[in-house]
């Protein structure tokens, strides 16, 4: 069992760093060219309408794939794409949205790794996962980066555990919610290191980056593109990556596998799913023009700017994919008997 610390996290706002400004200028064209895609089709209602739901607010990272892929989709089937902000409850509201459409190849849903979560996290989904949505393709793929604040005079991996240990139950960690993938990964963590950490969640990363910085919580597993400005400018230390290996944009920082804890692996990722029961041909059709969007240069230049790697593969791999991250969170969070409410 772990410990919980709540704070009121709600009020404390920080100064967007770098990264997330281009990030978000980044997303604001690419919304920008998708709604001009779809205007131009809307026209000729004869022709149909996909649409795409991302089960997040507007904005954010999957809100960007989204509005990238509704604009290749287009151009390649000539029909209008629709983005559909479905935020709420870990992304289960937008998936149990997708899970009720009619599996005829026109809604997408676009999910990120905390997905893989719900069916050991929620206690009464709208949904089964298996059941009613289909894999279609893996997006992208990124880490999270072990962040502390220069105060608590650790350097590496290692030197973190040795005071954790001598520390038990004494050092906070921060995440972006209960059951967010920057929790889980603390978790993860704590549990292949065997020490104990006190878990302080807030309402979103901003404000969880915002007391890192300043020290009121210590450590952090953050997004990369968001933490390396801080990094790079000493206000806070890199300890190390979440993948299985290191990130091309942020080299010099170890894998968290290779500095002590071997097979530690927690990976950020995107993936598009679509209502079960829709034809294998049509799926393996939607897969294609995916994998085709994804070597596109505006594709590739969002993935940079959210720290990820492209990905590509056929829709039976990402099904294999999906299911071993669901039976790693499954495992995971059995072990540290956690539940939220849906």
């Amino acid at each position: 069992m772990y410990r919980t610390e709540e704070l009121d996290a709600g009020a404390a706002r920080g100064p967007e760093d770098g990264a997330r400004r281009r990030l978000c200028l980044a997303l604001a064209g690419l919304a920008a060219g998708a709604s001009a895609a779809g205007g131009a089709h809307a026209q000729n209602p004869a022709a149909g309408t996909m649409r795409i739901i991302s089960p997040y607010p507007a904005g954010g990272g999957t809100d960007g794939f989204a509005r990238a892929l509704g604009q290749k989709f287009t151009e390649r089937l000539g029909l209008p794409v629709v983005v559909e902000n479905r935020g709420g409850a870990n992304g289960t509201v937008g998936a149990a949205v997708a899970a009720k459409a009619p599996p005829d190849g026109r809604t997408l849903l676009l999910v990120a790794a905390g997905y893989a979560t719900g069916a050991s996290l929620y206690k009464d989904l709208p949904y089964d996962q298996d059941r009613d949505l289909a894999p279609v393709a893996l997006l992208a793929s990124g880490p999270l980066v072990l962040v502390v604040h220069p105060s608590l005079g650790v350097n590496s991996v290692q030197e973190f555990i040795a005071l954790a240990k001598a520390h038990p139950g004494q050092i906070n960690y921060a995440s972006s919610g209960i059951g967010s993938l920057p929790h889980l990964a603390a978790e993860q963590f704590a549990a292949m290191s065997g020490i104990r950490l006190v878990h302080v969640p807030y309402k979103g990363p901003s404000v969880a980056m915002t007391d890192v910085q300043s020290g009121r919580v210590p450590a952090y597993f953050c997004a990369i593109y968001s933490s390396l400005p801080h990094i790079r400018s000493g206000k806070l230390r890199g300890l190390g990556v979440t993948t299985a290996e290191r990130s091309p944009i942020a080299p010099d920082l170890p894998t968290i596998a290779e500095s002590g804890l071997p097979g530690f692996d927690m990976t950020n990722w995107y993936g598009l799913l679509t209502p079960a029961g829709t034809p294998a041909p049509e799926i393996a059709k939607l897969n294609e023009i995916v994998n085709w969007a994804l070597g596109a240069p505006e594709l590739k230049q969002l993935a940079d700017s959210s720290g990820m790697t492209i990905a590509s593969g056929s829709a039976e791999q990402f099904g294999s994919f999906l299911h071993r991250e669901s039976d790693k969170f499954t495992r995971l969070i059995r072990s540290i008997g956690l539940k939220a409410d849906a």
